[in-house]
């Protein structure tokens, strides 16, 4: 297994769907941001877009691991790595959107992520397809941030 920063045009939309259902919304952030990848086989199984929305501050909009390579610690190595690298390029704090329940919720928070702020409808209003989640409809999302160690 190999991780890496790379260009995000390397990186099949196929598989920033997993993470993210609107590809209108992958695209308002692929461009300017910064791509972390794990490959095998030379293949990208997996990515991390992330992108600076002000001084000292990243924001994670995209982290996805391609579903035949799900739940082998893969996601965690590349978010590891994407942190450490951002904490290199002088990030002191990361920030993220998620849901307020499931999976990822958990992923984030054994990474070390805390909750910020709520902000209340944002699936209900920037999706134009309900969201589902262990047949749980996501309507709030969770600002979650890290700070990062110099």
């Amino acid at each position: 297994m190999e991780y890496l920063e790379t260009d995000s045009s390397q990186v099949p939309m196929s598989l920033l769907l997993e993470a993210d259902p609107s590809e209108q919304s992958i695209l308002s952030y692929l461009d300017g941001g910064w791509c972390f990848v794990a490959k095998s086989k030379q293949q990208v199984i997996a990515a991390c877009i992330v992108k600076m929305t002000r001084q000292n501050t990243a924001e994670v909009f995209n982290v996805s691991v391609s579903p035949e390579f799900q739940k082998q610690g893969i996601g965690s190595v590349l978010m590891q790595f994407t942190l450490s690298h951002l904490a290199k390029k002088g990030v002191q704090t990361v920030e993220l959107g998620t849901g307020t329940f499931g999976y990822q919720l958990t992923y984030y928070q054994r990474l070390g992520f805390r909750v910020g702020s709520v902000v209340k409808d944002h699936f209900l209003d920037n999706y134009p397809d309900p969201i589902y989640e262990n047949g749980i409809q996501h309507k709030d999302m969770l600002r979650l941030y890290l700070h990062l160690e110099p």
